[in-house]
């Protein structure tokens, strides 16, 4: 079968640049070979921000396209984006006061007309934020945004499958060679198929597609680990910190499943994809940069989970792993059919890359480009505002629960309305909330086979999970259709 264009990469990027195409017209298969998300863009450290730290290394460019694409993305998926204050303590702080102030500003500037609030310096009456440090109160107030970060991805692949993309997930890019002004690929599941242009959307894998490709391409990756932990909650309230470290990092501490605080990240170069695992040092790292703030203290046997994902960074010759650019480079090849090859990117940006990337490929395929998803809502976006959307379900579906209304009206929006066509009940809560109804509208719409896909990336029911759930998982996905 003929496409024209085999993306190859079912992470943030891939999944954005598939629907991108899609919506174009052009005819997409894109190809993962494990889940989607099912790397780096399911361990990030779940925010939709400019990268107020990158303005240090002058990166000005970078943050205004990401804070642009902040208030994009808020109103395409207002229900898997959220906005989140956050407070910036003084304490401890590497940077002079006015350094920061002087950021913070220049972060407000560079989001130009944002709906969310601007910075401003902690107050008396800021007793919320205040009452859960120690030492001096002084500091900042800031907000960026929240995310679902495998299940953007996810409102990706599925606006792209809408408009004719095919999503093949568990399927391998075995082989590829260019022959005449095709190329010709062989897929782990069997298939041979050809595409007038290729897309190298690989992530951490992007050198290694290339080697496999026999590419000779002089660009280089730097995997650079960015480390996660989970730890019972650490202050009340629905605002975040983001704290300085004496190294001159900053690590965020941010709410998470209502019971929890999720703290990160690390950065620490790796040689594999496959080092993508916390180890001892990085949470003993965070554990005392918290501890640095906080009254309330933790030790390794409050760590309730934990995640790493490499971040496949275009190799500037930056010394420091902290200090390569979070920018993302687009490289065409032109010899013969197109090679398009992504490093780099941050979830912030990813549609934006995907527009950038087929402005690069339209006119060597011969298509006529023009933006496609600057004010397109995601799959279940199209919510006037998420409170009234939520009370709205509540009382069209009472037997969900408040909790579980709540839970589900963020993961799906309007999409709700599609699951629970026709259903008067929601059957046996099989643990954490989850029944076969859902399990089955992952296993059928959204691309889960695992049990692991189900709890881990399109939920975080894992962390709230009986120790049995997997299994009973597992026997519905596995059901006969």
């Amino acid at each position: 079968m003929q496409y024209d264009l085999l993306i190859v990469g079912g992470g943030i990027n891939g999944c954005a640049i598939a629907r991108e195409a899609s919506l174009l017209g052009l005819k997409v298969l894109l190809v993962e070979k494990d889940d989607l998300a099912g790397h780096t863009s399911s361990a990030s450290t779940k925010l939709i921000h400019g990268g107020l730290r990158y303005l240090e290394t002058y990166e000005f460019r970078l943050v205004r396209e990401a804070l642009h694409e902040r208030e994009r993305l808020l109103d395409a998926a207002p229900h898997l984006i959220r906005p989140l204050t956050f407070v910036l303590p003084h304490a401890h702080s590497v940077r002079p006061w006015w350094v920061v102030r002087l950021g913070l500003h220049i972060y407000d500037l560079l989001a130009g007309g944002t709906s969310l609030p601007r910075s401003r310096g902690l107050r008396r009456g800021d007793k919320a934020y205040t009452d859960p440090l120690k030492g001096e109160h002084r500091g900042f107030v800031y907000s960026d945004c929240r995310v679902d970060d495998a299940r953007l991805t996810l409102a990706n692949a599925i606006d792209a499958a809408g408009h004719g993309a095919e999503i093949a997930t568990r399927t391998e890019l075995l082989s590829a060679k260019r022959d005449s002004d095709l190329w010709h690929a062989e897929l782990s599941d069997g298939r041979k198929v050809e595409a007038r242009g290729l897309v190298n959307a690989a992530g951490p894998w992007v050198r290694t597609l290339l080697d496999k490709l026999a590419i000779a391409n002089h660009s280089q990756v730097r995997l650079v680990k960015g480390s996660h932990i989970v730890v019972p909650k650490l202050f009340d309230g629905d605002h975040a910190y983001i704290l300085q470290q004496p190294d001159r990092r900053i690590v965020f501490a941010i709410p998470y499943e209502g019971e929890f605080t999720e703290i990160g990240t690390t950065d620490i170069q790796v040689e594999r994809p496959e080092d993508a695992v916390c180890s001892e040092e990085e949470k003993l790292y965070l554990l005392e940069a918290v501890n640095r703030y906080f009254t309330r203290q933790v030790t390794s046997e409050d760590v309730v989970w934990c995640w790493s994902g490499v971040r496949p960074l275009h190799d500037d010759g930056a010394a420091k792993a902290q200090a390569v650019t979070r920018d993302y480079v687009l490289e065409l090849d032109r010899e013969g059919p197109p090679l398009l090859s992504i490093f780099g990117g941050k979830i912030t940006t990813a549609r934006a890359l995907a527009e950038e990337a087929l402005a690069k490929l339209g006119p060597v395929l011969g298509v006529d480009v023009e933006p496609m998803t600057r004010a397109r809502v995601f799959p279940g976006g199209a919510i006037a505002a998420f409170d009234s959307f939520l009370a709205t379900a509540k009382k069209r579906w009472p037997f969900l629960g408040d909790a579980r209304a709540e839970r589900m009206a963020h993961a799906y929006g309007c999409c709700l309305g599609d699951m629970l066509k026709g259903v008067t009940d929601i059957g046996e809560d099989l643990g954490a909330g989850l029944t076969a109804t859902e399990i089955r509208w992952m296993r059928d719409q959204e691309w889960a086979r695992t049990a692991e896909d189900v709890l881990w990336r399109r939920s975080k029911l894992g962390l709230h999970a009986p120790s049995d759930l997997a299994t009973k998982v597992q026997a519905i996905l596995d059901e006969t259709k």
